[in-house]
């Protein structure tokens, strides 16, 4: 950074370190810090990304800043105790889905039998490309009986890594091979009884190597814009918690870079 730049770090550093912004308040505006401290947005912006990186400050939304608050904390508390198992008897088993009552007994409460529902592992992916879209399928679901849109994805098979399914599944579906795939979480979709882990894969860029070859998954195919999703989310036309859980981050990881890129 540059002398100016340089100048206005140190600025807001002070600015944190003697309390003129406590823990968890907001930093002015781009603008205003442009005008308060005599430097150009983009130059700004480079210093504001720093701090970011330092954990100084946190990025909120496209163009807001505060300062974090360690007062807050995740940390998980060491006195909560896991529910006991006393046993398990399976009601109905069949290559799809498993239904069984668990004999269980939470903290301080009776026992009581309770209904797990186990279905597969499942990979699913958001595959962008260099004009900020997303590959994804128009589909039909006769379960909700809607249509909507979905990110590929499918069952993980015995064993077969995740990541392979997510790049197998990605290629059968659309006919694009992803030029490659990161791993960003793995969640539960009903966490209160349905046992189905589900892995989210993002990853920039793929290849067409021809049609899809699984017709029964591909549906219509299309590159649709990032921008479009959250239209797209509140109309309702997102399918599948695995898609809504992927595109959120992808949204999140880019609305926390949208400072440092954004025009001014």
């Amino acid at each position: 950074m540059g002398p100016k730049s340089e100048r206005v770090y140190r600025t807001i550093r002070e600015w944190i370190a003697t309390g003129q912004y406590p823990p968890g308040s907001k930093l002015p505006s781009e603008r205003t810090l442009s005008e308060e401290l005599a430097i150009g947005r983009t130059a700004l912006r480079q210093v504001l990304a720093k701090l970011v990186a330092e954990s100084a400050i946190e990025v909120h939304g496209r163009s807001s800043y505060r300062v974090p608050d360690r007062s807050v904390t995740t940390q998980a508390p060491a006195n909560v105790e896991p529910w006991q198992i006393h046993g398990e008897r399976t009601l109905y088993d069949n290559r799809w889905v498993k239904l069984s009552l668990v004999d269980v007994e939470p903290p301080g409460v009776d026992r009581f039998e309770h209904h797990v529902v186990k279905l597969h592992h499942v990979a699913i992916a958001a595959v962008i490309d260099d004009q900020d879209r997303v590959l994804m399928m128009w589909r039909y679901r006769f379960v909700p009986d809607s249509f909507g849109w979905e990110l590929p994805g499918g069952i993980v098979d015995e064993g077969e890594d995740s990541l392979e399914t997510a790049l197998r599944e990605v290629e059968e579906e659309t006919g694009w091979r992803p030029d490659s795939l990161e791993h960003v979480v793995t969640y539960q979709p009903m966490v209160g009884m349905v046992d189905s882990p589900h892995d989210i894969f993002v990853g920039k860029g793929a290849k067409l190597v021809g049609e899809p070859s699984d017709l029964e998954e591909a549906g219509h195919i299309a590159w649709v814009p990032l921008a479009d999703i959250p239209g797209l989310m509140a109309r309702g036309e997102l399918m599948g918690s695995g898609t809504l859980v992927a595109l959120l981050h992808v949204l999140s990881a880019r609305g926390a870079k949208a400072p440092l890129t954004d025009a001014v």
